[in-house]
Order: structure tokens, then C-alpha cells, then sequence
């Protein structure tokens, strides 16, 4: 399909929903519509494509929904979209229902199927949506500045308890894989201590003896912001508060971080990348994905982007832990 002229356009949200998500989905389908396309919504992600679950969208059906969190086409996680048979399925239901180019909103694994689908000549684009900020060719990804400022509120409030009883507290946040949410909570509420993925060697004892200390001083409360990668929060608590004497409590912020009503910068950003993911697929390009770099709103080959591997900057870590001191 590659090349040929774009008539109709689907559209569909993929992996963990972001706050934000909706906003996309709005921009995409009204963009389109005013360029004279036929937008299609393609319900649960890669799975709702393979059981052929389209509906035709109009304007007035993503009315009153940029303020709206998760994704009014939902979402699933699809297995047989990682093989071939599957992903010779999903591009032959793209031809059946006339979809010329697909915008897919999702990370990295999202991206893959999208890219798989551009290679069976499926004009293809897609959005970062995801909470973790963990693709490499964007500084922003839909849905984490809402997700950061949930948990910083959050834990805002667990820091107001802790400091009453005088004591340590451990809050896991989201990240399996990627610490940024960690790291930016972690710096925003001036944090004791930060567990990242990506530093996997930290020692429990240097906590522990580091606790010990700052009670010495005269500290009321020690917060740890211990991220989903590293997780064992619950234990992690019982050991610091038999080791220290401390009384130590473990919360888990968990999901509500991928609620709730998108910030502006999400409604705005996610509106300007929907809008533009049509229009890249209106240039006859595929196998795109939108990013944000350096102020600049960019597209970049999946390939390529696939190909990067975000790191957390050592710099912004070492700033973390000096203010920590």
C-alpha cells in the first residue's frame, strides 16, 4: 500500500494506556476528517485489529474526551502480533477494511507491530505513549508529565505522614524497566534516596547506615523512592525498620499513576503529534515514528528509533543525589 494515495486512516492506542492518549486519538480523527479522510477507531490495540473490532469515527464521537484519562479505544497487550502469521493477519485486515495508513500510539513494543505492519506495506506512523519517557528518540512521551505529577503529589502527601511519626518511608513508584519517574520524583521531593533499574548494585547496608546517621542529626524522616524495576518495597521495609529501629511503612503508588485527567502539556503536545502523524501519512511516508527534540516537533524511522537505548543521564542522577545530602 505504500505510495498509494491515503483515503482512510485507523487509528489505535497499544501496551500500558498514558493520560494523554485521548487527546491524540481526538487530533488524529479531526484531523483527518478536515483533510477529507475516512478515520477509522480499531478497539484494543493490536488484538481488537486481529479480531476485527473497527468502528468508523466522527467528530462528534471524540467530543469531551482531550480531558479524559486512559483511552476511549482501549487497550490489551496481543502475543500473536509478535508472529509472523499474526502480523500477516493484521495487515491483511488492514486492506479488507481499506485502512491506507495506520497511526499507532504506544512504546516500543507498539512501535514494533507497527513497524512489522510498514513492512507488509502498511503505511504506518507512530506516537509515544507511554508513562516511562523511555524512548530514546523524544524527550517526551504522552502521559508522563501527568504520571510524575500524580506521584509527586502522592508522595507529597506520604512525606506529611512521615514526618509526624518520624518516620522513614519507602514509595514505590511506576518504571519495570526505565527510572525516570523514580529519578524525577525523587529530585522534585527532595528525596533521601533514589533505587533506579538501570543502578541495580545499590547496597541496602549504605542505606541503612545512612538512616542511622541522619537520625544522629536529628532528621524527623528518611524518604526512599524506590522504583517498580527494583520493587521488594513491603520486605525492603521490614529489614531497614529491624536494622535501624526506625518504623518504616511501604507504599505503593501502582497504577494510579495511569489515571487521571491529563496536564496541559500532555493535552497540548499529544494533540500536536496526532495531528502531525496524519499529515506524515498524507506525505506518503510510513514507518515513522513522531517525536520531540530540542523544542522541535520531528519524526524519526522506526528502525532507527527501535535502535536506540535510552539511558538516565549521570548527570541529573548526581545532581539527585547531592541534593539529597
Amino acid at each position: 500500500m505504500a505510495g498509494k494515495v491515503i483515503r482512510t486512516i485507523g487509528v489505535l492506542t497499544s501496551g500500558g494506556d498514558a493520560p494523554g492518549m485521548n487527546a491524540a486519538i481526538r487530533a488524529v480523527v479531526r484531523t483527518g476528517l478536515g483533510k477529507g479522510l475516512k478515520v477509522r477507531g480499531i478497539r484494543k490495540g493490536y488484538q481488537g485489529l486481529l479480531n476485527e473490532e473497527i468502528i468508523d469515527l466522527s467528530a462528534r464521537d471524540v467530543s469531551d474526551t482531550i480531558q479524559r484519562g486512559g483511552t476511549i479505544l482501549q487497550t490489551a497487550r496481543c502475543e500473536e502480533m509478535r508472529t509472523e502469521d499474526g502480523q500477516q493477519k493484521a495487515a491483511a485486515i488492514c486492506k479488507k477494511y481499506g485502512i491506507d495508513g495506520l497511526v499507532v500510539i504506544g512504546g516500543d513494543g507498539s512501535f514494533a507491530g507497527a513497524q512489522r505492519l510498514a513492512n507488509l506495506g502498511v503505511n504506518t506512523v507512530g506516537i509515544p505513549g507511554t508513562i516511562d519517557l523511555d524512548i530514546d528518540c523524544t524527550e517526551y512521551t504522552i502521559g508522563f508529565d501527568t504520571a510524575v505529577n500524580t506521584a509527586m503529589e502522592a508522595i507529597d502527601k506520604v512525606r506529611d505522614t512521615s514526618t509526624s511519626h518520624e518516620r522513614c518511608s519507602i514509595i514505590e513508584v511506576m518504571g519495570r524497566d526505565a527510572g525516570y519517574l523514580a529519578l524525577w520524583c525523587g529530585i522534585a521531593n527532595g528525596a533521601e534516596r533514589i533505587l533506579l533499574p538501570e543502578e541495580h548494585d545499590y547496597d541496602e547496608k549504605i542505606i541503612i547506615e545512612d538512616i542511622q546517621e541522619n537520625r544522629r542529626r536529628g532528621k524527623k524522616n528518611y524518604i526512599i523512592i524506590n522504583a517498580e524495576g527494583i520493587g521488594d518495597s513491603i520486605n525492603m521495609a521490614k529489614r531497614i525498620e529491624e536494622a535501624t529501629g526506625m518504623e518504616t511503612r511501604a507504599t505503593i503508588i501502582g497504577h494510579m499513576q495511569r489515571g487521571g485527567s491529563p496536564t496541559c502539556k500532555d493535552r497540548v503536545y499529544a494533540s500536536i503529534m496526532g495531528a502531525m502523524a496524519v499529515d506524515l501519512l498524507l506525505e506518503g511516508k510510513s514507518n515513522r515514528v513522531v517525536g520531540y527534540r530540542h523544542g522541535q516537533y520531528v519524526d524519526f524511522d522506526i528502525d532507527e528509533a527501535l535502535g536506540m537505548k535510552k539511558v538516565i543521564p549521570p548527570y541529573q542522577y548526581d545532581i539527585a543525589k547531592l541534593l539529597a545530602l
